[in-house]
């Protein structure tokens, strides 16, 4: 069927149509008109073609009820996603007292004493994996050396802050016991 006398039969099947989406969109008039509108869109655009195997009417009829169903489906989606969002409620997180701030302050600093006593490539390593999250084979990429190698930096960085880490516990050890 040619496009002219598509859009000819389509304009005579209109008022039935748009009572069948009215149907479809359980009697909303607005999601109805959108319904057909798209419907119409599809058929003219060749996104939904009639092949001549049935009627017409039962073939735009089908279209239009697919066109709903779709319709219907996005917007269920939509309230059960937004409904969820809404449902969630932020995680209370108790402030930290004074105390724990200096803690994490004191830890911190350490930490970061420690990491700047490393060898540059794996010091690399470690804030790659850890502070950037990347497997070890994105971190080789990232650092362009072979996975191997960046495991060994990973591994050797880890001893060697671990070690550094101990080392400066027993230093302040010794300082707090020399009070």
């Amino acid at each position: 069927m040619e496009q002219i006398d598509l859009r000819h039969e389509l304009e005579l099947l209109h008022p039935a149509s748009f009572g069948w989406a009215l149907w479809c969109c359980d009697h909303r008039r607005d999601e109805a008109e959108e319904v057909l509108q798209t419907a119409y869109l599809r058929v003219l655009e060749g996104r939904a073609r009639f092949d001549g195997r049935s009627k017409l009417r039962t073939w735009f009829f089908s279209v239009v009820r697919r066109v709903a169903w779709e319709q219907r489906r996005r917007r269920w989606l939509r309230a059960v996603l937004m409904g969820e969002w809404l449902a969630r409620q932020p995680a209370v997180v108790p402030e930290p007292g004074p105390e724990r701030l200096l803690s994490c302050t004191e830890e911190s600093s350490a930490l970061r004493a420690a990491l700047l006593r490393l060898p540059a490539r794996q010091r690399e390593v470690l804030h790659l994996v850890f502070y950037q999250e990347l497997s070890i084979a994105e971190a080789a990429n990232v650092l362009r050396v072979s996975v191997g190698t960046a495991r060994t930096h990973f591994e050797r960085g880890k001893a060697g802050l671990r070690k550094l880490l101990i080392m400066e516990e027993k230093v302040e050890q010794q300082e707090l016991q020399s009070f």
